[in-house]
């Protein structure tokens, strides 16, 4: 998913502006700009990074002023440099600027998740594991957040509760036992449905292979016990390691020869990608 439809951003945008703008409007904006002066700005990057977000930004200046132009010249997905000019924005002053802090508050944070994830992306290369995100969003932004993901060169876990089965510890807890867990999932679930499950331990490991789930996630295992997991699964299933991953062990976790690592903090801890307007 490299493009998020207008039908779902819409109601995210709409939602931003409205909390900006309150009941008066940009009352600053309203007192110093003459509603027929026209600009014509750029949108610059300033530091290197992965560019996520166009498509809110489009949609946030389109919904204050329909009339005002964003002409694109890196589309999402470019890599930037310092300097690198994104777009050029012309229209009227007064809707420029009471769109611009939303546009750069869908821009800046998206990009730094693209940017993140290329860097874990760049980190595993040369391995088969697949970098993921995970349900760790911002309520509200999982569809935009998990779109940058994949602008980055991710790949996207579930989206939701409903769209897969993932038995977490807690599930196991409840529900007896891996294998009682396993079981009852596999009666529920119809035959599009994938089943994950959790475990934090060979043992574990060893008693849910049979029930051949759709993926099994191996929990803040050490480097060994994921090799043994490798060495044990032989490809029988899908294997996804988590828990702790950051960019400083990312590369020995990939070289154990897990398919996917998922990273919460592509979503959760990403830093802002320093964008902005200015005069062109």
């Amino acid at each position: 998913m490299t493009h998020v439809p207008d039908i779902v951003i819409e109601p995210i945008v709409r939602l931003a502006l409205a909390e900006d703008l309150g009941r008066a409007g940009d009352v600053t904006t309203l007192a110093l700009i003459d509603p027929q002066q026209e600009v014509q700005w750029v949108l610059r990057a300033r530091q290197a990074g992965v560019l996520a977000g166009l498509d809110a930004a489009r949609l946030t200046l389109r919904l204050i002023d329909p009339s005002a132009r964003l002409d694109v010249l890196l589309e999402d997905g470019a890599a930037l440099q310092p300097g690198s000019v994104i777009a050029r924005v012309q229209g009227r002053a007064q809707s420029l600027l009471m769109a611009e802090r939303v546009m750069l508050n869908f821009l800046g944070p998206l990009s730094g998740i693209a940017t993140l994830t290329a860097q874990f992306v760049a980190a595993v290369a040369g391995t088969k594991a697949r970098i993921t995100c995970t349900r760790k969003t911002t309520p509200g932004l999982r569809a935009l957040q998990k779109q940058a993901v994949k602008l980055g060169g991710g790949s996207n876990h579930r989206f939701g509760l409903d769209d897969a089965i993932l038995i977490k510890d807690n599930h196991v807890a409840a529900a007896g036992g891996i294998g009682p867990a396993l079981r009852r999932a596999r009666a529920h679930a119809g035959h599009l449905m994938p089943i994950e499950v959790e475990v934090d331990s060979l043992a574990q490991l060893e008693e849910a292979l049979p029930f051949q789930p759709t993926c099994i996630m191996l929990d803040n295992f050490s480097l060994v016990d994921l090799k043994s997991a490798v060495e044990l699964v032989a490809g029988q299933v899908t294997l996804e390691a988590s828990g702790g991953v950051s960019l400083h062990t990312v590369s020995a976790i990939a070289a154990t020869g897990v398919d996917y690592i998922s990273v919460g903090a592509l979503t959760h801890s990403a830093p802002c990608l320093d964008l902005g307007l200015d005069e062109a």
